[in-house]
Order: C-alpha cells, then sequence, then structure tokens
C-alpha cells in the first residue's frame, strides 16, 4: 500500500499536522495516519486537569471532528502500531501484517509513561497516565476510592493531585525531592505552591520513594524507604516517560534521547521527519540540543513539519513554552533556566500574582508568568528570544512598568 504522507503516531503531532497540511493544500488521498491509539487524534493536557475531573468529554478534546478526517480524505488507521521501518526503501511495516510506502513521513509516536518496577507494582490500582483511556480509569477510581498516593512531583504530579483534592480524595503526594518540580522551580516557587496545595488538603512525603506495594488484590499501601507505611486505595505514578522509538532500531536512523533532526526537524534519512515527543532537535535559541514532552513544541513542530513538506524550508526556531492549570491557579513559563545566575521576582510569592525572571549576566533566559497583566506575559517570549538585556533593579520593582525594565 502507498501514501504520499505518512504520519507514524496518532497524537497531537498527528492532529495539528492534519490541520496545518489541510490549510495548506492538502489533496485528498494524499495523507494517512496511523495510530496505536484507539481513538481520533486528542489533546493530551485536559488528560490531567479538565478531562481527568469529568468538565470534559472525549467529543470535546478532539483537536479535530471525525468529519474532518473524512471531509479532506485522510485514511486514519487506529489500533495500528508501527513495528519497523526500512529508511532507504521508505517503507513502514505496521502490526496489522501490512506494509506502508512513503514520499514523506513524520514519525510522531510519541512517548509512554515510566513505570514503577517495585515489589507488588502488579496490584490493581497502580495507575499512570499517558492516554486517554488511562485517564478514564483514573477518573473512574476517584469515584469509588477515598485514599490516593500520588508518586512524583513534577507537573503531571501536581495537576492529579489538584484534581484528586478537588474531588474530596485524601491526596498525599510522594517524592525524592525536597520541593515540589524541583528541577524546574526555584526553592521559593516551590515553597509557595506547597502552601497553596497544603491549603487545599494535600500532604508532602518528601525526601521519600516507594520501596514496595501491599495489598491483596489492589493496593492498600506503599512502603517508603526509611519504613514508613502510607495507607491508600489508588496510586498515580506520575515519574517520567520514555520516547517510542523501539520500531526504529534496525532502521539505522540516528539516535540519541529521541531522535536525532536537523534545524529543519528532517532525520538523517531525506523526507523522514520527527515531531513532539521524540524529536531530539537543535534549539537555535539556546544553542543547544533538546527533547520537549510539551504540548507546545507538539503542536509547534507538527505545523513546522507540514509548512517543509509543502516546500516552506525555514529552520525551526521556537521559544519552549509550557503551560499549567492547579486548583484555581493558571501559569506559564518561556525558556530554559538552565546556566541562569539569578532570579528575579515580581509580585507576592505568598498570593497567586507574581512571576519569576531568570537572567544569565542580565539577560532573561526563562520567564514565569501566573495572574500577572499581560505585559509581563507578552514580554517574556519576546525577551528570550531576542536575548534582551534587562535591568536587574527595575525588573524587580513593583511600581515599575515591564517594559521599562528593558535596557537600551
Amino acid at each position: 500500500m502507498n501514501a504520499k504522507i505518512v504520519i507514524a503516531g496518532g497524537g497531537i503531532v498527528a492532529g495539528y499536522a492534519a490541520k496545518e497540511l489541510v490549510e495548506l493544500g492538502l489533496e485528498p488521498g494524499v495523507l494517512t495516519i496511523v495510530s496505536a491509539d484507539s481513538a481520533l487524534p486528542y489533546e493530551r493536557p485536559p488528560l490531567s486537569k479538565t478531562f481527568l475531573s469529568g468538565k470534559d468529554t472525549e467529543e470535546a478534546i478532539q483537536i479535530n471532528p471525525p468529519a474532518f478526517y473524512r471531509d479532506h480524505g485522510i485514511d486514519v488507521r487506529l489500533g495500528v502500531a508501527v513495528t519497523g521501518l526500512d529508511a532507504r526503501g521508505k517503507m513502514l511495516s505496521l502490526s496489522s501484517g501490512d506494509t506502508l510506502r512513503f514520499e514523506n513521513l513524520i514519525l510522531a509516536t510519541g512517548s509512554r509513561a515510566a513505570r514503577l518496577e517495585l515489589p507488588g507494582g502488579e496490584l490493581d490500582n497502580i495507575l499512570y497516565l499517558r492516554s486517554m483511556a488511562d485517564s478514564q480509569t483514573i477518573r473512574a477510581q476517584i469515584r469509588e476510592n477515598r485514599r490516593a498516593l500520588v508518586i512524583g512531583s513534577g507537573f503531571i504530579a501536581m495537576e492529579v493531585s489538584s484534581v484528586l483534592a478537588q474531588k474530596q480524595i485524601e491526596t498525599t503526594m510522594v517524592m525524592p525531592a525536597d520541593h515540589v518540580w524541583q528541577r524546574v522551580f526555584t526553592v521559593e516557587m516551590s515553597e509557595s505552591f506547597e502552601r497553596y496545595f497544603a491549603s487545599r488538603g494535600v500532604c508532602f512525603a518528601k525526601r521519600a520513594k516507594v520501596r514496595s506495594f501491599s495489598g491483596k488484590g489492589a493496593v492498600s499501601a506503599a512502603i517508603l524507604s526509611d519504613g514508613r507505611e502510607l495507607s491508600c486505595d489508588m496510586v498515580v505514578a506520575g515519574v517520567g516517560a520514555r520516547p517510542v522509538t523501539e520500531y526504529l532500531e534496525a532502521s539505522g536512523m540516528a539516535s540519541d534521547n529521541g531522535i536525532r533532526v536537523d534545524e529543519y526537524l528532517e532525520t538523517s534519512a531525506p523526507g523522514i521527519f520527527a515531531a513532539g515527543d521524540i524529536a531530539n532537535y537543535p534549539d537555535l535559541i539556546f544553542g543547544k540540543r533538546r527533547r520537549v514532552e510539551h504540548w507546545d513544541n507538539a503542536v509547534s513542530q507538527a505545523q513546522h513539519c507540514a509548512r517543509v513538506i509543502f516546500g516552506r524550508r525555514e529552520p525551526f526556531r521556537h521559544v519552549p513554552y509550557f503551560f499549567s492549570d492547579v486548583f484555581d491557579l493558571s501559569y506559564e513559563l518561556w525558556g530554559d533556566s538552565t546556566g541562569s545566575d539569578q532570579v528575579i521576582y515580581r509580585g507576592d510569592l505568598g498570593g497567586v500574582s507574581w512571576s519569576a525572571w531568570w537572567l544569565q549576566r542580565g539577560v532573561v533566559v526563562a520567564g514565569f508568568v501566573m495572574g500577572r497583566p499581560d505585559e509581563e506575559r507578552e514580554a517574556a517570549p519576546r525577551w528570550i528570544e531576542a536575548r534582551q538585556r534587562v535591568s536587574r533593579e527595575r525588573l524587580s520593582s513593583e511600581s515599575t512598568p515591564i517594559e521599562a525594565a528593558v535596557e537600551v
């Protein structure tokens, strides 16, 4: 079987690449999407937020409605995984036993949740969150249980904990770190969120690792490395993700923490691109390679791949961006704080309206904004891309307009 353009993977990249290709003039019968999932491409951020809480339906989080694919002659094969790639011969092997030849291919198989390899880890109600089905399973357990442990302290763990607590679930976050999302937040930022979470009933077990789980059939407790035993009815583990690239092992494709691509998101094989969680790409703003597992990255790279396939061959240049919602807080984060030598805050970290700015020798390299004026959220990506130098004193002054911090 043949197709001119194939997208391997049915997640965010597939949904937004298809939309972009249609807007660029895609002809019917040109695009095939191969998805191991059982559902049409859907948004993933709601899985740990509004979909998990029951506010959103399956239809509400679809990237494109079913009619979109029918009307534009897009062949979507659900429940079919990619098992191999012949890069030279431009052919995919599928779990259905079929092969699929292509002219252009976007690899977008995403990532899977990392698993806890611990004694008792096979017990029921030890759950992971990656897909819509995972979110539905956790949602069903919320209705049946009253005590939960969330393993991890990153954004997924924080989002799930906020949903559980709002559903009146007794929730404890278990983490080996000293503070929530220690890899990204400063100590002051973590403490602000921890106070907010604690005021809403979330407990913390810090500097703690789970040694094993116990229970008869279903989990009833987690035993920590220090000997403590925490009772629970359910566990949600948010301990990272792993890129799905096993099917590429015999392809000769350059691999290094994902699939290495160039500044056009093209792999070492001409006509084959990678986007989203599996793409290890050169960040032209920060001068380093990175692999990003966030919604905005997947959307932006999907759109870029579509444009390159249509002949608009421009380098991918993009400020890393992330957003989250926990309880009634919404925040955004731009850039890369690695190597920063100073952090400046605006607003009151004891409240719900403040921002953080990471500087490297006076140049803005990252920004966090929550509940602040639009001028601040608009300045963050612009300053980061422009490598803007600012006045530390004026930036830290709440009474000084944000643009007055710029040094010219």
